[in-house]
Order: C-alpha cells, then structure tokens, then sequence
C-alpha cells in the first residue's frame, strides 16, 4: 500500500527519469474476458485522455466497455480535484455506487486521477468507503492490469498512489474516443504553484516527453487519417525546459506543422511561458489553429501577486495585444475566478475593465475554491458568498454581451468547419471553426464527420453561429 503525502508531493527536487517502453503482463491478458466496465470522466481534455488509456489496458486484459455504469462489472471514477464541484460529483458517485454494491456484491470499484493523489481523499476512502477496491494515481496508471488483478484476487482494498513522480512510459495502448480528433501529451504535470490551484501536487513536477516521440506519434495519427492534434499539458508552454537548451514548444509546433495534418491545437497555456517564437510559428503556418486559451483569473496586479501568477495585468495585456496583432483572424479564450481571498471592489472592477479592453471569444468564469493543503486555502475567506455571487453575474453579462458581439461580426463570412455530426437541432450539422466556435449548419448534400467544409454565416446567437454549407 502507498498512500500520498502532501509533504512529498511539493518537493521539486530535480532528478533523473527514464523512458521506459510499455508492455501488457502477459499472465493476465484476457484474464477477464466477458466482463465489463464504464468509465466516469471529470475534469479536462488531459484526463479525458487519461481515460482512453484505461479503456485500453482494461481491454488488453479482456474487458469490454459498456456506457451505464448499472451494466458493468467494473466502474472506475478518473477524477479532477481543481474545484470543489468536480470533487463532490465524485463522491456522489461513490455513494450511488454504494448503493449499487450492496445488491450488486461482485461489482468491483475504482477511483483514480487528481484526486488520488489528495492525501485527504485517500484517508477519506481508507476511513468511510471501504467498499472502492482500488485506487491509483496520477503517475502509475501504467499499473492499472497489475492493481485491478490483485484487488480481486486478494480481495483486499488496493491503494497504489506515489506522491514522487515515476518515469514517463511511452507506447500506453490507447482507444481513442474520435476516429478524427486526438489528443496528444507533450508534457505533464506543472511547476508554478498559483496559490489556489492543486494541479501541481496531484500531477507532479514538469517533465517533457522527447520531441521525436511526440513526433512519431502524430506522424501515426496522420496515417491513420486523423484531421485534427491537440496538444496537451498541465502547462503546455513550458514544454521542452526540463529537457532541451534551445527546443520549445514554438519549435514542436512548428515540426508538427510540417507534417501536414489540417489542424493543430494546444492547451493550456500560462502567460508567463508564451514566448514571441510561438507567435511567430502559429500566426506562419495555417494549420496551426489562431484560437488561443490564455487564463488571466484577475485583472489586479495586486490579487494575481496573491495568486502567484508571476505576471501583472501590464504584462498580460501587452501579451494578448502582441497575439492579437501578430496572427491573423486570433480567437482568445480565458479563465477569471472571482472572490477570491482579499478582493475588493476595486479589485474586481480592474477584472471588469481588462475584461472590456480584451473583449474575449469565451472565457470560463468561476467562483474561488478554496482546495486542501494549497496556500490560498489557509487565507481568511473575507468576500461574503453573497457578493462573489454578484459579482460572478456582473462578470457573465459582460463576458456574454462580447461573445454575441464578436460572433455578430462572422456573420456573412464563410469559415472552415470540421464535421463533428449531427445537432439537437433538426437536420442540421455541428462543428468547430478554425478559431474554435461552434456553428450549427445545414447542407444539401450528406456529409461525414472529419470533413473540413465551408459554412457560410447567417446568424449569431452568444455561443454559437448558424449557416449553410457552400
């Protein structure tokens, strides 16, 4: 048994980590064929990834997946812990899932992801939910045959979470849940410690993967017809500083570009590592998508000091302006939190004020929460619920009169959209955009998903555009 220490988890101790090659345990392939199991994801594209790849080494030992969790002979939770709402979805499931084991006995239950990698939640597992049989975390999942196949063997809970990182495995079986769109790793976990944020502990220090694996990869994915990368990490634009002296992301995405796939796309960035060569790279080459997702969580020097974002609201200005005026036809999307432990009104209004300069295409607006064991949670919580709630709405109004102004301003033009299928919508298709909005269409003729098509503009609501395909 390994549980997680939060002590562990902050230390950011250089050392050295190996690649290693995967390989399934060859005494437990098929062991299980005939059962089945579900997969409940919460939380960003990099878990949703994360599940793909449980979802094939579950199958390399003989599960077969079913979408109702009432179905199945194995549930595993892929948990986020970034927010508080995140968090008590899981446990809510776990309750459900409680229930379903006390008719259901041989049901065997997992929790991994962020979570697993909280110390509080192992303890409140190992306490009050002796039913889960396992839990791995973050920088294992690599063991899942070996750990699933010793909690029902034994019939013993296993507790498989290191808080120290283990080497990177290339060639995890993967079952991708888009036969078009696919993400792709380039480099886990996160050094900035923001004050609020959790990710850090639950997903360990910055390691990069080789360039030429990450190549490789897409070449695969390129062969096998896919139209669409995203490239993914904690912190995606710090990729290659653990590893290089003189290779960036700007290079990767510029490498990644010539390989001719129609579109590239990265998350998330942090404003302090988006460097002039990455402007560059992506306002030259055309299949390098113009959306970018650039988080600020405040317009205050003063509350982004206390966040620990290293950057103020100058700096970050003078970066999106820079985006704005060096690639063409940019999107830019965000994240503010409001409420968060010291913010005044004068605060919040300097959120408000960047906010009408930036006129962003979506931002995700959230209320602070507070997570266990990071600095921002040992602050004095002095911004009344009640305010933070009027300001979350005073925010959304702003944030949505702009979304509906800049969609207003694509009416009449004709833009690529790649197929995604059919909508609510009676007889009419979805899809994405270069700069990533969502538009409602319809067509004469039968269209496939994975096709880039031209949509021409009729009509803009706040999330989205409806059109006809030309």
């Amino acid at each position: 048994m390994h549980i997680p220490n939060l002590n562990d988890a902050r230390s950011r101790k250089r050392k050295d980590y190996n690649r290693i090659d995967y390989s399934v345990n060859k005494n437990i392939i098929n062991k299980f064929s005939g059962k089945k199991y579900c997969i409940k994801t919460y939380g960003c594209q990099m878990n949703e990834h994360d599940s793909e790849n449980i979802s094939a080494l579950l199958e390399s030992i003989g599960f077969s997946r079913v979408d109702d969790y009432l179905d199945a002979d194995l549930v595993l939770l892929n948990t986020c812990s970034i927010r508080e709402n995140a968090h008590n979805k899981a446990f809510g499931m776990l309750g459900r899932l409680k229930h379903l084991k006390g008719k259901k006995k041989d049901l065997i239950v997992g929790l991994c992801g962020c979570m697993a990698q909280e110390e509080s939640v192992v303890l409140e597992i190992l306490n009050n939910y002796k039913f889960v049989n396992f839990v791995f975390g973050t920088h294992n999942l690599y063991e899942l045959p070996e750990i699933l196949d010793r909690a029902i063997s034994t019939s013993k809970q296993q507790i498989e979470v290191y808080s120290r990182e283990g080497d990177l495995v290339e060639g995890l079986p993967v079952v991708r849940d888009n036969a078009y769109k696919a993400y792709v790793n380039i480099i886990y976990g996160c050094d900035k410690f923001c004050t609020y944020c959790i990710v850090p502990y639950t997903r360990g220090r910055e390691r990069s993967r080789k360039k030429e694996d990450i190549i490789d990869e897409v070449k695969q994915l390129v062969k096998d017809g896919y139209k669409e990368v995203t490239l993914l990490g904690q912190n995606v634009n710090a990729y290659g500083k653990d590893l290089y002296d003189d290779y960036n992301l700007g290079d990767l995405l510029e490498d990644i570009a010539k390989l001719i796939i129609p579109r590239i796309r990265f998350m998330t960035s942090h404003p302090w590592d988006f460097t002039d060569r990455m402007i560059e790279v992506i306002a030259k080459y055309p299949n390098i998508m113009p959306s970018v997702h650039l988080p600020v969580q405040s317009g205050s020097s003063r509350v982004l000091k206390l966040m620990g974002r290293r950057y103020t609201r100058e700096s970050y200005l003078e970066l999106f302006h820079k985006i704005k005026d060096t690639i063409p036809g940019v999107s830019i999307s965000t994240d503010i939190i409001v409420g968060f432990p010291g913010e005044s009104e004068e605060d919040f209004c300097d959120t408000m004020s960047l906010v009408e300069e930036c006129k962003y295409d979506n931002a995700f607006t959230f209320i602070f929460s507070p997570r266990v064991g990071t600095p921002a949670s040992k602050l004095k919580d002095d911004v009344e619920l009640s305010v933070k709630e009027d300001r979350l709405q005073r925010l959304n109004n702003v944030v949505n009169k702009y979304f509906l102004e800049n969609n207003k301003k694509l009416v009449g033009k004709t833009l690529k959209v790649m197929v995604e299928g059919i909508s609510d919508k009676k007889n009419m298709y979805y899809g994405y955009s270069e700069t990533n909005k969502l538009i409602n269409f319809t067509s004469d003729k039968e269209l496939v998903c994975g096709d880039i098509v031209l949509v021409k503009i009729e009509d803009a609501k706040t999330w989205s555009l409806d059109g006809k395909c030309i």
